[in-house]
């Protein structure tokens, strides 16, 4: 066993070399296979839909907020791998009783290639995690932000409250990547929005994630009442808000979003 820090400061005891991997959150599911570890995770939550066939290979230990505590112990878990914000907190302090428990903190893109780095290391594949955080800090270096200043947006996640992403999120980091102007920024986390704060908002642009909340065509309609003149438009969640090997896409796609709003 060998201590190893997370993202949160924690110490946690984990094997040099761990074999029966649970992972608790989509995008670092996805990173431990593109790292080559996926022969190794033996459970994922049934949020974890990429690659395709994870939740085949593994078994499937409910969500992120809410664990099957008797599956997982079937699995004879050896590490899991969860995040701060993604994860419930009674259930993480529940498994951290009893397993190893790394966790993620993520809200810059510098916290992401950080995690890339540090599963790589927990994986023992430190080779694959460095080069795949070198590839994605050379492709945003080629991202090309909105040739229109200030486009001040906002990003829906949730409606039925109608939900946003505002500072303190990656999906900000990410709205700003692309050269826009978070209308949200003065807000933390994930605000609740009223009808009365689209108007005295009025952005010029409206993003409806296909993540959590699935928006889809129908739903532009009902944005453009509230926020009459503001373009809307449907954006892929993932590329927004994963935070592992998917950032490889993220920087072609913010580009050609900003062209195409600008």
């Amino acid at each position: 066993m060998r201590k190893v820090i997370d993202q949160m400061g924690r110490s946690v005891a984990v094997p040099a070399s761990p074999r029966r991997i649970i992972s608790l959150v989509p995008s670092q599911t996805e990173l431990l296979f593109d790292l080559g570890a996926g022969e190794r995770v033996v459970g994922v939550t049934k949020f974890c839909v990429h690659p395709a066939g994870a939740r085949k290979t593994a078994a499937v230990i409910g969500g992120t907020k809410q664990f099957d505590f008797a599956a997982i112990g079937g699995l004879q878990p050896y590490l899991f791998i969860g995040n701060m914000a993604q994860n419930d907190r009674v259930g993480i302090e529940q498994l951290a009783a009893s397993y190893p428990v790394w966790l993620s903190d993520i809200t810059t893109l510098p916290d992401a290639l950080v995690m890339i780095r540090a599963v790589g290391e927990l994986v023992a594949l430190p080779a694959a995690a460095d080069e795949m955080a070198a590839d994605i800090t050379a492709r945003f270096a080629t991202l090309i932000p909105s040739a229109v200043p200030g486009l001040r947006v906002v990003y829906l996640i949730w409606r039925k409250p109608w939900m946003a992403a505002g500072n303190g999120t990656f999906i900000h980091e990410m709205l700003q990547a692309a050269g826009f102007t978070n209308a949200l920024a003065d807000r933390q986390r994930y605000p609740e929005l009223t009808i009365a704060d689209f108007v005295a908002i009025r952005p010029d642009v409206v993003l409806l994630s296909s993540e959590p909340y699935p928006f889809r065509p129908k739903h532009l309609a009902e944005i453009a009442a509230l926020c009459p003149g503001a373009k809307i438009e449907l954006v892929d969640g993932e590329l927004f808000s994963w935070y592992g090997s998917r950032l490889r896409l993220t920087p072609a796609y913010l580009t050609e979003l900003g062209r195409r709003l600008g």
